[in-house]
């Protein structure tokens, strides 16, 4: 059972990023309490790009922070890269870090509670070019790829509100078999292990975007493109 504390949540608002300045909400500071969850999220929290980030099923981002760790610990070069902007969540532009539940051990489908709000794992965050910018490296968004350190989002099944002393607590679990860590091998590691994929495309519980993309492999039996959303060529899947 995942039952975690939870200090704060975070939000933030569209602003210049990095060299280029385009314009984005990846950096989050922590809300202040109470915190009021929405259909789309938390209440004060926003995107610059909503065709691509936010909406009922990109409602919040979580990201363990065991992960920052492991970053750091990575290599020399991504240590002193990094390591002012790992000094503490949110790096990766998430509104839930805790220790305790990675994507190993978190399913799609699960139903938490937060508060008074309850929320569903929809889907793995797919990296962008976003992560390059605010990192300032040009392969950090194929590095959270690759390690399969993504972090997930939630749909919001019913609105309410959290406070601090509040806990996120695993209440259902509907596909044990299907943990996120499972689906992220299948869409760049694993990525034409088609019988899987086509049972992918069929769990109700991810995002349709998933679903959809799942099908789209099995149908074409061919890998798509990510070299335009990472802002790089990753290795070849």
């Amino acid at each position: 059972m995942i039952d975690l504390p939870f200090d704060t949540l975070y939000a933030g608002a569209p602003a210049p990023l990095g060299a280029t300045g385009a314009v984005s909400a990846i950096v989050k500071t922590p809300a202040p309490p109470p915190w009021r969850i929405a259909a789309e999220g938390l209440v004060g929290d926003a995107q610059a790009n909503r065709r691509h980030h936010g909406g009922a099923e990109k409602a919040l981002h979580h990201y363990p922070r065991e992960h920052y760790a492991a970053w750091i610990a990575e290599d020399a070069s991504l240590a002193a890269t990094l390591g002012e902007t790992l000094a503490a969540p949110a790096a990766f532009g998430e509104n839930i870090a805790t220790l305790g539940a990675t994507e190993q051990t978190v399913c799609v489908g699960d139903v938490f509670t937060l508060g008074a709000a309850r929320l569903q794992v929809s889907q793995g965050r797919q990296p962008c070019l976003t992560l390059n910018l605010r990192f300032g490296r040009r392969d950090m968004a194929a590095r959270v790829q690759e390690t399969g350190r993504t972090g997930w989002y939630y749909r919001v099944l019913e609105a309410g509100e959290a406070r601090p002393g509040d806990r996120l607590r695993l209440v259902e679990r509907a596909q044990p078999d299907w943990p996120l860590a499972r689906l992220t091998a299948l869409l760049y590691e694993r990525t034409r292990a088609f019988d899987e994929l086509a049972a992918m495309a069929e769990l109700p519980e991810l995002a349709e975007s998933w679903r959809s993309l799942a099908r789209k492999r099995v149908e074409t039996r061919k890998v798509e493109s990510w070299a335009q959303r990472l802002g790089t060529s990753p290795r070849a899947p």
